[in-house]
């Protein structure tokens, strides 16, 4: 059984930095490492730089994308389902029905946010919550 570190990649790019890292480990120079993978001297030297600096194979492991903040905090995402349980009418809507553009105005007017009404379906799901779509009249 094959115990190598390119193996137990989960993806080809980080197989790659990893076969790298095994073949330095084996003595090879970063050119001949290039060449082999197919890339370029300076990304063979930015790995090995990562792994040496970074706490070895660990540091070659992918890493998520750090993505935007979320804009609501942790309070904010904490207080909006108890203002959805209040119902549509306390935040003076006629009816009880929830719709994303009615959440939205909520958002904006309890936390000064401002959340396109499509995105607000994507924050109330990850609640664990759901609501109502409009219908076109006719």
């Amino acid at each position: 059984m094959d115990n190598s570190l390119s193996r137990k990649a989960t993806d080809w790019r980080e197989g790659r930095r990893f076969r790298a890292f095994e073949l330095k480990q084996e003595g090879w120079s970063q050119q001949q490492i290039a060449e082999a993978l197919g890339v370029s001297k300076g990304a063979v030297s930015q790995w090995m730089k990562r792994a040496r600096d970074g706490g070895g194979v660990e540091a070659l492991k992918r890493q998520p994308a750090p993505g935007a903040r979320p804009r609501l905090s942790e309070d904010q995402r904490a207080k909006l389902p108890e203002l959805l349980a209040q119902g549509a009418q306390a935040h003076g809507f006629r009816g009880e029905v929830w719709t994303c553009e009615r959440v939205a105005i909520v958002m904006r007017r309890e936390f000064g946010l401002s959340y396109h009404p499509a995105h607000v379906s994507r924050v109330v799901r990850a609640l664990g919550l759901s609501l109502q779509k409009t219908t076109a009249p006719g």
